[in-house]
């Protein structure tokens, strides 16, 4: 499981429907992180659980001293989770990248809504884009500040 993390101001994701109509807001957040997430064919619903602690519990915020001391719930902070399968593509040879080592939605898609109801039962608010779907998501970056978490 990765998951590439960015600390923003603000954040939305919207969902570009195939068929050509409107696009609409899947999900938004004020002061907090996005996470893009990927996974791989052998992750499980431990890693899913240890990597909504760690994101739960990062200190990424500034504190009044201008040191990273605060969390989410600290600075009232949200979430918003996009999944990401191109996490996993690997442009090592060649000039087209391979994407072999994401997981087939079928084992993707159960770990993503753990992923995502895990944070939630946390108490921590959180949206979302539509696995599997075109998304423009636009992000105002706060630092900027960006972690790749990997389990």
């Amino acid at each position: 499981m990765r998951v590439l993390l960015q600390r923003v101001a603000r954040a939305q994701v919207m969902i570009r429907p195939e068929d050509g109509s409107a696009p609409w807001v899947s999900g938004q957040v004020g002061r907090g992180f996005v996470l893009l997430v990927g996974f791989t064919h052998a992750d499980t619903h431990a890693q899913v659980d240890w990597m909504a602690e760690k994101v739960a519990g990062l200190r990424l915020f500034t504190d009044a001293e201008g040191k990273m001391n605060l969390g989410l719930t600290d600075v009232g902070g949200g979430l918003l989770v996009v999944s990401q399968f191109t996490l996993y593509g690997d442009a090592a040879k060649g000039r087209r990248p391979s994407f072999i080592d994401a997981a087939r939605p079928e084992h993707a898609i159960p770990l993503y809504e753990a992923f995502v109801a895990k944070l939630r039962a946390m108490g921590l608010a959180v949206g979302t884009g539509q696995f599997g779907a075109m998304m423009d998501v636009e992000l105002v970056n706060d630092g900027p500040v960006t972690l790749m978490l990997e389990r």
